[in-house]
């Protein structure tokens, strides 16, 4: 399967399916503090949901129970919203995903409980501006390869490692398709980028040694 090209018109109904996804990351974002339990952030989403006309990419995908991924401190991803309450100095990772007239939109966030550590704080800096990194050297022209190893070289210029295990993906009428986006690389190499392809860049950043697949 190659890499679909989306028309103008389908980037307008994926940008609204982003707007979605952001619009719900935000409320999290100030609904989570100390004492939260993990299924209530759930609920919220579902509501804002139903208010936006948006359905979940996450709720049924492969038999996944929730509606978005809610991944404390040591946790990666896919963490499954429950009875686990969030405590001071928590980092909390919110993946979400919405469905708008067919199209999808993904994103993540990391969000501090309270105050937190100066290497937490660090961590999620650090991943948020490697995101940026990756954006920037995402343009027509410029190979695959140049994203992954702009991303890579960031973070383990500022201390830290990539996850290797899992990678970044393309998005569409599906909520993964080609290409894989992985968060290292080589300059130079892998599929020259063009206009109308959508990429969800998912920078994953550990303290220590990186996660080995």
């Amino acid at each position: 399967m190659g890499i679909e090209i989306k028309s103008p018109r389908e980037v307008e109904h994926m940008r609204k399916a982003g707007e979605i996804v952001a619009i719900v990351l935000d409320i999290l974002k100030k609904t989570i503090k100390p004492g939260i339990i993990t299924e209530e952030l759930d609920v919220i989403a579902i509501e804002e949901l139903n208010r936006q006309g948006a359905k979940s990419s996450f709720k049924g995908y492969r038999g996944y129970p929730a509606h978005l991924c809610v991944s404390i401190n040591d946790e990666l991803v896919h963490g499954i919203p429950g009875k686990r309450v969030l405590k001071e100095g928590d980092i909390v990772t919110i993946d979400f995903g919405a469905v708008y007239n067919g199209f999808h939109g993904d994103a993540a966030r990391t969000i501090a409980v309270g105050d937190i550590g100066e290497t937490a704080r660090k961590l999620i800096d650090t991943t948020d501006n490697a995101l940026k990194v990756g954006i920037e050297n995402a343009r027509n022209g410029a190979r695959l390869g140049d994203v992954s190893y702009a991303i890579q070289s960031y973070v383990e210029a500022s201390g830290f490692s990539v996850v290797r295990e899992y990678a970044g993906h393309g998005i569409g009428r599906q909520m993964h398709e080609d290409p894989q986006i992985p968060n290292y690389g080589k300059p130079g190499q892998g599929t020259v980028l063009k206009q109308g392809m959508a990429l969800a860049l998912e920078p994953m950043v550990t303290v220590g040694d990186c996660i080995q697949g």
